[in-house]
């Protein structure tokens, strides 16, 4: 029976696990069901989040079905290769994960933010292993910098996306984990949900992944592959009958 308890809590209720995946490693959460459930419920983080973002959701879910949830590659607990972490990286990195883990069956892919886009991307090219989708705040192509958001979330985006100022603010600044995290979160976040999701990205040169990220947002047309991607599994979430639950915040 999922469990009914709505607090929450700041503690980290797991013992990750580790795997090799390429030159790397993928640290994740992995419950094991002791149960034969029939469906996996593969639950991925945005930025600049890791698998703790889901600690309190997976107590709710894992007594019906096996919860993995990895941290990307760059980013929580996992390797920090010397790599672009484009979006097509961490795709090449989470198909290996998914090959690695969770070969085969039927998954519900749960996921937030840049979760949504990578787990889209996975699905369209898995479509028979799909059970369901459950996604909150998705990444889709945008036609236009309107589409995207409005005239703040625009400008902030662009200056994310100048080589200069982008890298300074996020890189050196570490505005987006320092700032924009906690600003996101209505209720505010504990010392200690802060020092969990800054842990990851100590020294300039490990937030490169924070910094890449709002360069990969498919925004008129651009970057070119990641658009293209994303157009393909836009459309067909629009069209597929796989049962889908969209989640959206408004603050």
């Amino acid at each position: 029976m999922a469990s009914t308890d709505t607090s929450i809590s700041s503690s980290f209720p797991f013992t990750l696990k580790h795997v090799a995946v390429l030159d790397s490693h993928i640290a994740y959460i992995d419950t094991e069901a002791s149960h034969n459930a029939a469906i996996t419920a593969i639950l991925l983080h945005g930025n600049p989040t890791s698998s703790y973002i889901w600690r309190n959701i997976i107590p709710h879910v894992s007594p019906v079905v096996r919860c993995i949830a990895p941290d990307l590659i760059g980013m929580g607990k996992s390797g920090k290769p010397i790599i672009t972490y484009r979006f097509v990286d961490h795709a090449r990195y989470l198909d290996a994960f998914l090959d690695a883990v969770n070969p085969n069956g039927p998954v519900v892919i749960v996921a937030q933010d840049w979760g949504s886009a990578l787990g889209l991307h996975w699905a369209f090219r898995h479509q028979d292993r799909i059970a369901g989708l459950a996604l909150m705040e998705f990444i889709r192509p945008f036609p236009t910098w309107d589409d995207a958001g409005g005239v703040q979330a625009q400008e902030v985006f662009k200056r994310f996306r100048d080589p200069v100022v982008g890298r300074k603010l996020i890189m050196e600044d570490d505005v987006f984990v320092k700032v924009l995290l906690p600003g996101g979160v209505v209720r505010g976040l504990t010392g200690e949900e802060q020092g969990y999701y800054s842990s990851p990205f100590p020294t300039v040169t490990l937030r490169e992944p924070v910094w890449r990220w709002p360069n990969e947002i498919p925004i008129e047309g651009h970057p070119k592959d990641v658009f293209e991607i994303a157009v393909k599994y836009h459309d067909w979430l629009l069209e597929t009958d796989k049962p889908k639950l969209l989640f959206w915040a408004r603050l």
